[in-house]
Order: C-alpha cells, then structure tokens, then sequence
C-alpha cells in the first residue's frame, strides 16, 4: 500500500506541475496576448493565488476533518503490520459521517479538476482527443484509497454491507456531480474561470500528494529505496501523459490545416485563367 501511495502521489504532483499549471498559465498568456499585452508578473499572481489558496484549502479540509489518513498501525501482540486508515477502536457514527463529508468536498474539487482540464484543453486545442488523460488517470489509481477509509469506518462501526455499499454508491458519484456543477457555471466558455478552477485543482493535488508521500518517504525507515522509485515512476508516467497529449493536440493541429486546401498565389491562378504564349509576343510587330 505505500509503495501504492508514493506512485499515486508521484503521479498527481506530475499532472499539477507539468499540466494543470502550465494549462492555466497558457490560457492567461493567450488572453493577454489577444488584448494586445504583454505577459508579466502580476498577470500570473492571481494564477498562482488560485494555487496557494487550493493547497491551502485541502491542507485545512485534511486538517480539521481528519479523513484522508494511510496509517501503517503496529500490532503490539503479533508484531506484525496491519495497513489500515484509521484506528478501529472509538468508532463511531459521527466518525465515518464527518470522513464521508471530508471525502465528499474532496471530490468535489476532483470533479471541477477533471471538468476544468477538458475544458481549458479543449479551448486551447479544439477536438484533442486526450484532454484530461492526466486528471483522470490521477482519479481513478486514487479513488480506491478514499474508498478504502470509508469501507474501514462503516466495517470498524459495525454497520450493514448494505447500508456500506450504498454509502460507497453515493460516494463513486460525487465526481461526476462536481464536474456538472462545474460546467453548469461555467458551460465550458469561461476560460479564465476555468484557467483559476484548474490552478486551484493544482493546489489541492499539491497538498494531497504532500500529505501521503511525506509520511511514507520520511516517517518510515522501510522501502525507502522501493518507494522513492515509486515516486519518481509516477513523475514520468505523469510527465509522458502530459508530452502524449502534446502529440494528440499537434495531430489535431495538424489534421486541421491538411484539411484546409492552399490557396494559390495570384499570379499563378492569373497564370492559370489566362493562358497564353510569351514567345509570340515577343516577335510581334
């Protein structure tokens, strides 16, 4: 499971560091481009602010609500290593209910995350085919650990496997519900919303990523060697995502103007219509 958390991890600070952020900056340079302007320092601040606050925002909702936790817990009477969330003892309703909530507003912000990586990327290079490649997969290998919390809350507080596989049901579609909030703001044409929704997005994969990789790198002396190449396969995988959908969006750009037939000079379509003979001309009377 850690050697899982630190690829996770590697993988989310790769798509913030090499996608999103450089996805929001793009879209303010284009716009500061197009009103005649030069790109400079303070037209980034506010990008960058939109990350800070993200980071910050995660960092306090981990903080106060005390769901997002991969503990190794040491069994004193077997000396073995049980991976589990959280301590099964002391659970109660109001336990897993506040993880629930926590992992709810969590994924929340994956939804605007996913739905503001589409949409950035397809306004800034229309019809490519991989938009989002990143933010997806950055989703879909860490789901299974914020479900795992909750299955360990409702199982350590003795609750029913229906009454867990509903709360796992409503909990898998709370993605979804953040991406259409999303695009019911914004429709998809806001770009510079979109630009601060995906700068904050950064942020908070910043923060979750800081949060499982410190703890399994730096508090735990096993497998450091296992899990620091962990972390760094899960930086280039998120680094090959990000040139892969730099090649989709240049085939796209490309198929784009291979499309489009190439106009003719004028003298050569002069030359066309009106065909005729220099070498008579020239012994003409």
């Amino acid at each position: 499971m850690q050697i899982a958390l630190s690829f996770v991890s590697g993988v989310m600070l790769g798509v913030a560091f090499f996608h999103m952020l450089p996805h929001a900056i793009m879209e303010i340079s284009d716009q500061e481009n197009s009103s005649g302007n030069q790109l400079e320092h303070h037209t980034i601040n506010p990008v960058m602010l939109a990350a800070a606050l993200g980071f910050l925002a995660m960092f306090f909702l981990e903080r106060f609500a005390s769901f997002h936790q991969h503990d190794v817990v040491e069994e004193c009477d077997t000396h073995d290593h049980a991976h589990a969330h959280q301590h099964s003892h002391g659970v109660t309703p109001l336990t897993w209910s506040g993880a629930a909530l926590g992992l709810s507003l969590h994924s929340l912000l994956e939804g605007v995350a996913l739905a503001s990586s589409i949409s950035l990327a397809a306004t800034l290079h229309p019809g490519a085919g991989l938009a989002g490649l990143g933010t997806f997969l950055v989703i879909v290998l860490h789901k299974p650990f914020d479900a795992m919390t909750l299955t360990t809350l409702l199982r350590a507080g003795k609750s029913s496997s229906r009454k867990l596989h509903v709360v796992n049901i409503l909990f898998a579609l709370i993605v979804p519900i953040g991406a259409a909030l999303f695009l019911l703001k914004t429709g998809g044409g806001d770009p510079t919303f979109t630009a601060y929704a995906l700068a904050f997005s950064a942020g908070s994969f910043l923060c979750i990523a800081g949060s499982d990789l410190l703890p399994e790198l730096h508090f735990h002396s096993h497998d450091r060697v296992r899990l620091s190449l962990a972390l760094v396969l899960g930086l280039a995988i998120a680094w090959g995502i990000g040139n892969l959908e730099s090649m989709s969006h240049s085939d796209e750009h490309g198929h784009s103007h291979q499309s489009t037939p190439a106009a003719q000079p004028p003298s050569s379509l002069q030359h066309a219509d009106h065909p005729h003979d220099h070498s008579t001309e020239s012994h003409a009377p």
